[in-house]
Order: C-alpha cells, then structure tokens, then sequence
C-alpha cells in the first residue's frame, strides 16, 4: 500500500456540526484522565484499521470489486517530526458520509448513559473505566489537539472522499473530498507536550509492543543510516530512496503454536480485541482437528464492563472463518451466562458467507458452543482451585452475579457451575460470598441432608432475621441469599451433591433429626394454643392464609412464612418489575407461645387492645422480613396506643 498525501482536493460544501453529549463527556475525560497511558493511542488506532482491513476481506467474499485492483491489505504508519504529525493509514473499507457523522460525530454504544453516570471525576477510576468502555478513535485526542481523517468507502468514486476534522472540543468539520484509494487516513496533529511520539524508534516499539498480533503487515518507512565517508576524491555515496517496510509479525496470534506465543503477546492482544487497560485474569489458547476442526482464543476479564447486567447488550466472541473476519459479537458460540468471556474463534468447518440465521441452525455452531463452554467453565474451575482464593473471590466480585444464571440456562452443566458458585452465610456473617456449596456440606451437622438458605433484600435483613434463630440454636449453617437472582437460582439447582436446597422461609420446618429430638412437635404446640391461634386468625382475617403456632423462633414473638408451593419475595419482585401480572399471595404467621409477648397477648381480655396487639405483631414479622406494614400510618398509631397504655 502506498501512502497518500495529507493534502486533499477539499472540493465546497464544508459543514460543521456539534457532536453528541456523550462524546463531549468522554473526549474531555480522556483528554485530562489517560495522562499516564498516552500511547494506547497508536494501539486504538492500528486496531481501528486492523478491523476496517477485516471487513473488507468479508464484504469482498460476495463482492470482489471491492478490491479496486489491490487486494494486499496493509496498515502504514507516517510521522513527520518537523511538522509535529503521525499519520495512521489503512486500504481497508473506509466510510461513507453518513458513517463518519455516525461512528465519529456520536456514541451508538449501548449503556453510555450508564457509563457515564458511573463516572467519579477520580481521574485514575475514570481511565480504567474508559477503558472498559473501548475508547477507539477518540483516542487520537490523547496526544494531537487537532485531528484530520480522510476516508473513501471501497465501491465508491474517488469524488466520493469524506474529509473530517476537529479540535475535539465541541464541534467536527466535515466536506466532500477526492481520494484516489479507499480506506482511512488519520493525521495526528501532536500537542507541544507530546511530540516525542514523532519518532521512528518510539513508533516502532510502541508497535512491535501493542500491535505485534495483528494479521495485517503494520509497515513504516526504512530506517536509513548514514553512509561511510567518502575517501579522497571520491563522489560521496548516495542513500537510495527509501521503501515501507512490515515491523510487526503480521500473523494472526490464534494461527500461532501455542509454543511461540509469550505472555505478553497473549496479553496485547485480548487489550487489542477487548479495548480493556487491564491484563486478563487467563486465557486458554486452543485448536481442535479432527471431525470438526476450529481454532479458540478465550480470555477471562478482570473487571466486569460497564453494561454487564444489560442482556441486550452487545457480546460474544470475534468470529473468523478460514482466517477470514466474519462478525465481531457472534454470541451463538457461548450461553449467556458466560457474556463476559472475551476472545476468537476460527472455524474451517463454515462457510464464508455465513450469516447470524445460518449460525442459529448449524450443527456445527452447536457442537463448537458446547466444546467453548466446557472449555471456560474449566478455566474458571481452575482459577477456583488455585492456591490463591482471593483470585477467584476477585472474579467472583465482578462476574458472580451473572454466574448464578447459569443453572436455569445450561442444565447440561448445571452441576459444574453449582460447584463455582459462591455465598455468603451464617458460618462468616460477612456479606461477602465467598463460601462454596462444597464448604457448606463439609460442615454440616451429624443427621443434616439439606442446604439451608434463607432469602431477603439485602444482606443484612437476611442476617437478621428471626428464621435463623432456630438454626443458631442448634448449630446450623444457613446460606444468607440476597441478590435478586438467588430464588431463581435455588428455583433451577434443587439440589447439589445429593443434598437438596431448603428455604428456611417457606412451608414448615422440620430439625428432629439434627439436636436434640425433645421439642415439643408443632401440632402438639398447635393443639395447646388453638384458642389463641383462632382468635389472631379472626382478627387479621383475609391478611393471612393461616396463623399456626412454631418451634423455630427462640427469641421473636412471631414470623411470616411463605407458603410452601407459593411463590416467594425475590421472585416476586423480579417477575413485577418485569410488568408480569402475578396470582395473589398471603403469607402465614407464626407465633411463638413461648414468648413473653404472645403469652401476654393470650391473657388479653379487651378485645379491641387484643385486635391492637395482633395487628402490631403482624406488622413487626412483616418489618422482620424487610417489609413495609400494611398501614404505616396505622401501625405507628396503634404502636404509639400502646406505649402509652404501658406508661399509665
């Protein structure tokens, strides 16, 4: 590829226009946040055009023309030191008009709002988070304080040039302009305190350090020496006119053995496909031959993106086929649990112009998904197992919650992903998970055959409340369950390890087994108190379905207990807020007869202080549960009565 002039014919029709909120934001923080990682712009920048070659090898499959003649796709780095400039240029598939106004005047990302309410004004928070986000382009801003871009969208006429310009403050500058070759050219016009990177030496290092991976040969000029002195009356020699040269391998690092690949390498390039700061926690490097036959490349994040909780969000993996790019999220090769998983895949085993429906409904789509997803669930089943737990707990901080969807969406490997899950629980009290289900089972009590748990809220409301206290009593572990997913997940798991799952919350609540066997049984604690029972029951009416006396409360009056075929809180508020219309549902009181207030509730003649003191009862189970009261209001007044029957 041959370099093109920064100096187009610029035919009239310039327009300026402002760009978007959003990109605005991100200019200015990337500007004065990114101070300390300035030469990730030349990495960006190679990746841009490292991509733009990849899609015109994939549109040109259906569409030789688009070759226009030249077929070697290649990148070529410039710099002119004197004038303060590096030029980034590729052959690839360039821009139309619309498509610079689209991709450079505007963020089309999914989540930037959210991104961008994220951010702390901490310049060292916001750079990673930038980074997680994918700064691109807008990189370029980091060292140049105006910015050229001549771009020709392959297919069009040489007439059909875009040129695009700006300061990145607030406005970008764009008019028609002749080129004769498609692709883009950036032109980089340095800051005073950036010209450094105008040097040969710093450009080829920087490449052979970021952009070494890339399939594309990366060229620059020769460098040139000086030649020996002339000897006495001899003509001094003259340097030939230079050529471009490839300073990077300029073969794709999937294509590589395994053997030749450093760490570094590897770790370049997931910074190349992912537009991540940070170094992957692994990476497994793999190439399957036989009856199938693929090449894989994944990688394990260290910190969650930004819009990791949004499921429509963009994701999957770098689709390739015979080497050749074919999409950048195929998310068919990966269940999604696992969108957090970076990385490439390269099939022999698909046709060139395979589409997204096609990838649906192919078998050999199917059999690459399962082989990738065995092959991540192991990845994360070594970082669980190594020597340094605090490196899976760091994973699980980030990627836990979105792990937990895992049983109700793979139950091929359901019981893989329970052995990775992780809680917290009544063992620790702290509302980190870190306590796995194999950990609960080799600590349960002598005649114990069930994983109890206990969902709530929060953390805190979990561990709090009075369902526990029966289980501190005897010594039993409880897993304390408060994300919004848990339900679903012990809906899905059921069991693990032959033990099954039992909310401590719901239905009755047998513990003979495990302790002492001397408690008084329920119905024999519902038969001595039925007169009781009958009359809370009367007084609260169609508020519950039953009220039943309990042997699980050794300090709390009473408690609400979901019934056993009911659906419970969390899934409740899962399903509402997705606007699902849900079957009512009562919860059952149960009293503890033993209580000093029960016992003083039972003794009550007034009927209407009786009816005060049954109601205020519900009311405090339901502030338990992290509830509101039915009537706030009414609560804080019948609350309030009987305070001051007590004073007089």
């Amino acid at each position: 590829m041959t370099g093109e002039s920064t100096e187009a014919t610029r035919p009239s029709g310039a327009e300026t226009l402002g760009f978007q909120t959003e990109v605005k934001q991100l200019l200015h923080l990337m500007i004065h946040s990114l101070y300390s990682n300035k030469e990730i712009f030349l990495r960006e920048l190679i990746s841009n055009a490292s991509d733009a070659c990849d899609k015109l090898r994939f549109e040109a499959v259906s569409d030789p023309s688009l070759y226009e003649d030249e077929s070697e796709l290649a990148i070529q780095i410039d710099f002119d030191a004197e004038a303060g400039t590096i030029t980034i240029s590729d052959n690839g598939i360039g821009m139309s008009r619309q498509e610079v106004i689209e991709h450079l005047g505007t963020i089309a990302k999914s989540g930037t709002s959210e991104f961008l309410s994220r951010l702390s004004g901490d310049q060292r928070k916001d750079s990673s988070l930038i980074g997680q986000f994918g700064v691109g382009f807008y990189s370029s801003f980091i060292v140049a304080d105006r910015v050229e871009l001549l771009t020709r969208r392959a297919g069009l006429s040489t007439a059909d040039g875009v040129h695009w310009e700006s300061t990145g403050e607030g406005e970008f500058t764009i008019e028609p302009a002749e080129k004769a070759g498609r692709g883009t050219t950036v032109i980089l016009h340095l800051r005073a305190d950036d010209q450094e990177f105008a040097d040969p030496y710093r450009l080829r290092n920087l490449i052979r350090r970021y952009s070494d991976h890339i399939g594309f040969p990366v060229r620059m000029l020769e460098q040139q020496f000086a030649p020996p002195a002339a000897e006495d009356g001899e003509e001094p020699a003259e340097l030939p006119e230079p050529g471009y040269e490839t300073v990077n391998a300029a073969r794709a690092l999937w294509t590589r053995p395994r053997t030749d690949i450093k760490d570094d390498e590897y770790i370049e390039f997931y910074k190349h496909i992912s537009h991540d700061f940070q170094d992957p926690l692994s990476w497994s490097h793999n190439k399957v031959e036989g009856k199938r036959e693929y090449t894989s490349l994944l990688y394990l994040p260290a910190k969650a993106p930004f819009d990791l909780y949004n499921r429509e969000a963009p994701k999957g993996l770098k689709l390739y086929v015979q080497r050749v790019f074919i999409m950048d999220e195929a998310d068919q090769f990966l269940p999604l649990f696992l969108r957090f998983v970076r990385g490439v895949v390269d099939s022999n085993d698909l046709s060139l112009n395979v589409s997204r429906e096609l990838l649906q409904q192919d078998a050999h789509v199917e059999a690459i998904r399962s082989a990738l997803t065995k092959r991540v669930l192991d990845m994360i089943s070594k970082l669980a197992n190594d020597e340094d737990p605090e490196k899976y707990q760091a994973f699980w901080n980030e990627f836990g919650t979105v792990m937990k969807e895992g049983p109700a969406e793979d139950s091929v490997n359901k019981d893989k992903i329970a052995g990775l899950l992780r809680f917290a629980s009544t063992h620790t009290g702290e509302a980190t998970q870190n306590v796995s289900l194999a950990d609960y089972i080799g600590r349960m009590q002598e005649g114990q055959d069930k994983i109890y748990y206990i969902t709530a809220d929060n953390h805190n409301a979990a561990k709090a409340s009075p369902h526990l206290e029966v289980f501190r009593k005897k010594g039993i572990e409880v897993l304390l369950l408060s994300d919004a997913i848990d339900e679903w997940v012990t809906a899905h798991l059921q069991e693990f390890d032959g033990k099954a799952f039992v909310d401590v919350g719901r239905g009755q609540l047998d513990l003979s087994e495990i302790g002492a066997a001397d408690e008084t049984s329920t119905d024999e604690l519902n038969e001595a108190n039925k007169a009781l029972i009958e009359r809370i029951a009367g007084v609260l009416g169609d508020a519950v379905k039953v009220v039943r006396a309990t042997n699980r409360l050794t300090e709390s009056p009473a408690c609400l207990v979901v019934d056993e075929f009911d659906m419970g809180k969390q899934m409740r508020k899962v399903l509402e807020a997705s606007g699902q219309k849900l079957p009512e549902s009562k919860p059952i009181l149960e009293i503890n007869p033993t209580h000093a207030l029960v016992e003083k509730l039972a003794a009550e003649q007034d009927e209407a202080r009786f009816a005060d003191l049954a109601n205020v009862l519900f009311d405090q189970a339901a502030l338990a549960e992290g509830q509101q009261p039915r009537d706030p209001g009414l609560f804080v007044q019948r609350l309030n009565k009987l305070l001051i029957d007590l004073s007089t």
